[in-house]
């Protein structure tokens, strides 16, 4: 049974959500096979002040 986690920033509307877990379920059944109903899907939404890259907050104004 795999399980899937997706952390992305906050904002998605339930409907986009769908189609992502749709469209993941099924790339995941065509590449590692097993069915729709086994694959979970966990969504983390995270604010933008909550995750950082290059060690700059995402939330942070682009440097010029």
């Amino acid at each position: 049974m795999p399980m899937i986690r997706i952390e992305m920033f906050e904002g998605r509307t339930p409907e986009q959500k769908r189609a992502c877990a749709e469209a993941v379920t099924k790339a995941f059944v065509e590449t590692c096979g097993g069915t729709p109903q086994s694959v979970s899907i966990i969504f983390t939404d995270v604010a933008r002040q909550d995750w950082a890259t290059g060690g700059r907050l995402a939330s942070d104004p682009k440097p010029e």
